[in-house]
């Protein structure tokens, strides 16, 4: 089974100021592939909240990180920064099929700066911070996570024999 960890990026949310509505739609799509929720968590958008939250899951063994948030223009957006800064491996992929996809749906795909990588045996992946948008990039990039995730758990023998 895929841990999930789930990790909110925003400073009014983490202050109470505003309901989160994001990191409990990424939980509801977790649920319904059947994986587990390990931990969510709310942090602001501070680069070095954002690294420990992504260290300590990783370090957990959580299998997938999720963020949603900070991933724009503004300039306390950090979740990027942070999470290039605690990656080994960059898997650029998710995030390039991400920006494809969305600016099918808006032309303001561009402007997200989200980035996907390896940390261990976890894989995280940056989310933009709208439930809509977080539900259509999991939609984009759902069919790649269960293969990644046997992966990084080293257990595929032949990528080749995969479809």
């Amino acid at each position: 089974m895929i841990s999930v960890g789930i990790i909110t990026v925003s400073d009014r949310s983490s202050k109470g100021m505003r309901e989160d509505l994001s990191g409990p739609a990424i939980r509801q799509w977790a649920e319904g592939k059947g994986y587990s929720v390990q931990n969510e968590l709310i942090v602001p958008d501070e680069f070095e909240d954002i690294k420990k939250a992504l260290r300590d899951l990783s370090d957990a063994g959580v299998n997938l990180i999720l963020t949603t948030g900070g991933t724009g223009f503004a300039p306390r957006d950090v979740t990027p920064e942070a999470t290039s800064a605690v990656i080994e491996k960059p898997a650029p992929g998710f995030a390039e099929i991400m920006r494809m996809k969305s600016s099918q749906v808006t032309h303001h795909a561009m402007l997200s700066r989200a980035v996907s990588g390896i940390r261990k045996q976890s894989l995280i992946i940056n989310l933009p911070g709208s439930p809509k948008a977080v539900r259509e990039n999991l939609g984009f990039i759902e069919s790649a996570i269960p293969h990644a995730i046997e992966l990084l758990q080293n257990k595929v023998a032949d990528c080749g024999s995969v479809q």
